[in-house]
Parts: C-alpha cells; sequence; structure tokens
C-alpha cells in the first residue's frame, strides 16, 4: 500500500469514454512504484510531477483511489513525465538503491542481480563486486566516481523500474507485477 504517489496525468474532465466527468490523476507510488488511478477532490488544485499523499487518513487533492492501473493504461503525456518523475523517487530514496548495490547476489548460478540493471555488463559487475568488497558505496556520486563507466547510476535503476512497468522483464526487483485476473 502507497501513502504516497506523484502525479504523472492530470485529467481535469476524467476519460473521454468514461460517463461520469469527474477529475481523474494518473499517479506512480513513491515506495512500489505502482501505477494509479485516482479521483482528485473538485476543489483541489493539482499539478504534474507533484507529490500527494494516498494513504489512510484525510487527503487533502485526492478523494479515492479507483484503481490500480498498468503501463499501457497511461496516456501518452504521463508515459512521457514518467521516466523524470522516477528519477525523483530514485534520487530521494537513493539510500535504499545505493544498498541494492552494496548488497546484490546471484539468483541462480548463471544470473546476478546486478546483471538484471540495465547496461551493467560482467565488466561492470565485477568492476561493482570489487569496489564495494573494499568499501561500500555511500551514494550515488561515489558510484561514478569508484566505476567511471557508470556515468547515471540513477539512470540504470530509472530504466530498469520502466522496464518493469512496461511488463518486459522476468525478474520484478522494484516493482509488484500486476496480478493476472482470473476469467471464470
Amino acid at each position: 500500500m502507497e501513502d504516497y504517489a506523484w502525479v504523472v496525468e492530470y485529467l481535469p474532465s476524467g476519460r473521454a469514454e468514461e460517463m461520469k466527468k469527474e477529475p481523474l490523476a494518473q499517479l506512480v507510488g513513491h515506495q512500489f512504484f505502482t501505477l494509479l488511478e485516482a479521483s482528485v477532490k473538485k476543489e483541489a488544485s493539482i499539478l504534474v510531477g507533484t507529490k500527494v499523499f494516498v494513504g489512510k487518513g484525510e487527503r487533502e487533492e485526492i478523494d479515492r483511489i479507483k484503481r490500480r492501473i498498468e503501463y499501457n493504461d497511461l496516456t501518452n503525456g504521463a508515459k512521457e513525465i514518467l521516466s523524470s518523475v522516477l528519477k525523483r523517487i530514485v534520487e530521494e530514496r537513493s539510500e535504499i538503491f545505493i544498498n541494492f548495490l552494496n548488497k546484490a547476489g546471484p539468483i541462480s548460478m548463471r544470473v546476478h542481480q546486478l546483471d538484471l540493471l540495465p547496461g551493467i555488463g560482467k565488466r561492470n559487475m565485477e568492476d561493482l563486486i570489487k569496489e564495494r568488497e573494499k568499501e561500500p558505496f555511500k551514494d550515488f556520486e561515489d558510484v561514478k566516481t569508484r566505476v567511471s563507466s557508470i556515468s547515471d547510476p540513477a539512470g540504470l535503476f530509472v530504466q530498469r523500474i520502466l522496464s518493469e512497468l512496461e511488463g518486459k522483464e522476468r525478474y520484478f526487483l522494484f516493482t509488484k507485477p500486476v496480478q493476472q485476473q482470473r476469467r471464470y
């Protein structure tokens, strides 16, 4: 359950195909990167790229969470801004991602968690492991300094999270896949 989410799209009149016209927002969760659609309070002032409270209790801008959505349910505008919002989240929560770099291990005999980050090949993985054995990474700047072939560590995580949200990955490191609904 998300307590905070970031607005990636605001539809003041809702979706064109819906009968009931109400203001809607498409959101990405701050903690689990859950994609959500929510109805917005009529008197609320909501801006794309801002963080809003969506947890239990009194909410200022969000009336209710309507549903969990998939990447393909996002508007084109939401898809465009999503990566910049994810970058802000990754940078704000950098300690979790640095911890991942410091503790990532093998998944199987052939696959390591670091292999699953885009742009991390065998050589980069070996460099990361050697450097973290000397001393754990402190922040993204420390990673860039000590492993020169990685110029944007936060960007690696953003690409991975996007790929997971798009449903392109076999393993989910940072998001939770949308459960397939049973059909009877």
